[in-house]
């Protein structure tokens, strides 16, 4: 008798815990260097297959470009390991000798990993590489949808992994994911912390399982063309970045705010770059195929390129057309332009200033991208830093593309494809995920101040001081290093209770 799809599924994600957490059991003995040889050599193999790998996820999803996509595999393999390659995760991290204070970092133990049908492979890699930094071990369910990418992702990384010398059974998957099996795995006893990167049903039952969990929110972001900036650089960069990998990253912009001083400049040069603006019954037609249900999402366009859209909807628009663009003066559900449409398209608002441009990034940001992250292009320093002081986001990318630059391939970010919101999107971090986030630190702290406690009902006040240090003593030890021909003992007794007083 066959087992049910989801019995199977379960009992699949039981075997890989199982396996996981007596894995990392052992690995939590390894040596830093025994560590570090094992990530390098799971960042190699897995930097190595990007371009197959970049093939195999568009094959199955259908979604993004190829091309792009070996670039994330990239950054999710080689940049992260570059970006965490000399961090401490054994052992002493560190040491205060002043106030005798010593860190210890310990595994979290076993980590639940929460793969996007956006990016199934980087991903992969990324949450991986992280993880055994950590000396975690780790369990995968990926998406439906990118089962066969997923696995196979994994499957690089644990033949390398095993190699290189770690435990048989580290890192571990469901080939055969389900929702029951997935919730099971996120409150599984033998979980540590998640690592959730999928919809936000998914993020909130992460949140729900009684478990750690590091979880991303949705990212609106808007992109302001402030009246300072290099028209025609930020436009091709704007483009460049909202078409790459077809809009599939989710820190991609998503609105353009554009100053009226330099708006004609700027449509200008979107159509240089084959943006197709769209008016009237086009535009109404482009709506309804971004959100047939008016509040939600189309999946069906996401990541798919302008002309697929396009041909979608019933618009015929040129063959070289990279972005569909309809200008826009209104941000709600209700309005599909407005809302974070992970595909090519563009609404296009118009500012009369500054002033006006921050309310419009906020009422989007707001729409579902708080705590995400927001580009600005400008020439003025400024503006730049009171948009960075005063947008509730927890990134802003200046005069770059925000796609990449988020995830740190064009910035000097974090290299990571979990992008914490912070408390403006209801997360615990607002950091580019990282080894440090998969790692709990002790602390042994000597002590350095004298305590007097007072017996009760005596009504005296409780003391402390810290320690001094004993001038007799210090004397000494000075005394012992000097010619005693030129130094007298009175001159340096001043001189040290002078330091004293000082410090």
């Amino acid at each position: 008798m066959e087992l049910d799809k989801d019995l199977q599924s379960v009992q699949e994600m039981r075997t890989a815990v199982k396996l996981a957490n007596k894995a990392q059991k052992e690995f939590e003995s390894f040596s830093q260097a025994e560590v570090d040889h094992i990530v390098k050599s799971v960042a190699d193999a897995a930097f190595e297959e990007s371009g197959r790998l970049a093939q195999m996820a568009v094959q199955e999803t259908g979604m993004g470009v190829a091309e792009h996509k070996k670039i994330k595999n990239e950054v999710g393999s080689r940049d992260v390991y570059e970006s965490i390659k000399d961090e401490k995760t054994v052992g002493v991290i560190s040491e205060d000798t002043v106030n005798k204070v010593t860190e210890f970092a310990y595994p979290f133990g076993v980590v639940a990993g929460i793969i996007p049908t956006t990016n199934p492979t980087s991903t992969a890699f990324f949450k991986t590489l992280i993880s055994l930094k950590g000396r975690n071990g780790i369990v995968v369910s990926p998406h439906p949808s990118a089962v066969k990418c997923t696995v196979e992702a994994l499957r690089v990384c644990r033949e390398a992994a095993e190699k290189a010398g770690a435990p048989e059974g580290l890192i571990g998957w469901i080939s055969k994911p389900s929702m029951p099996a997935t919730k099971e795995l996120m409150s599984h006893r033998d979980i540590d912390v998640i690592l959730a990167t999928g919809g936000g049903g998914l993020v909130r039952a992460a949140y729900s399982s009684g478990k750690p969990a590091y979880g991303v929110g949705p990212g609106n972001v808007p992109v302001y063309l402030e009246k300072s900036c290099n028209v025609q650089k930020a436009v091709k960069q704007v483009v460049d970045s909202k078409t790459f990998d077809n809009g599939t990253i989710c820190a991609t912009e998503q609105a353009i705010v554009v100053d009226k001083n330099i708006k004609d400049m700027v449509v200008r040069e979107l159509k240089n770059n084959n943006a197709y603006f769209l008016e009237g019954e086009e535009k109404r037609k482009v709506e309804d195929v971004i959100s047939p249900v008016r509040g939600k999402l189309n999946p069906k366009i996401v990541g798919k390129a302008a002309t697929v859209i396009a041909e979608m909807a019933g618009v015929k628009v040129p063959s070289d057309t990279r972005l569909l663009i309809a200008e826009e003066d209104q941000v709600d559900k209700q309005v599909p332009f407005s809302i974070e449409k992970l595909s090519p398209i563009f609404p296009l608002y118009t500012s009369k200033d500054k002033e006006e441009a921050k309310e419009r990034c906020i009422e989007l940001l707001d729409l579902g991208g708080r705590g995400h992250s927001l580009a600005i292009h400008t020439n003025d320093d400024k503006v730049a830093r009171e948009f960075g002081e005063t947008m509730p986001v927890s990134r802003m990318m200046v005069n770059t593309l925000a796609s990449i630059g988020a995830v740190g391939a064009t910035t000097g970010l974090k290299a990571s494809m979990t992008l914490g919101c912070g408390s403006y999107g209801g997360n615990i971090t607002s950091d580019n995920i990282t080894a440090k986030h998969l790692i709990n630190i002790k602390r042994m702290a000597y002590g350095i101040k004298e305590v007097s406690i007072p017996e009760a009902g005596t009504g005296s006040e409780s003391s402390y001081k810290k320690e001094e240090p004993d001038i007799e003593q210090v004397v000494s030890e000075v005394l012992g290093k000097v010619d005693h021909s030129k130094v007298d003992k009175a001159t340096v007794a001043q001189i040290v209770d002078k330091v004293l007083q000082k410090y």
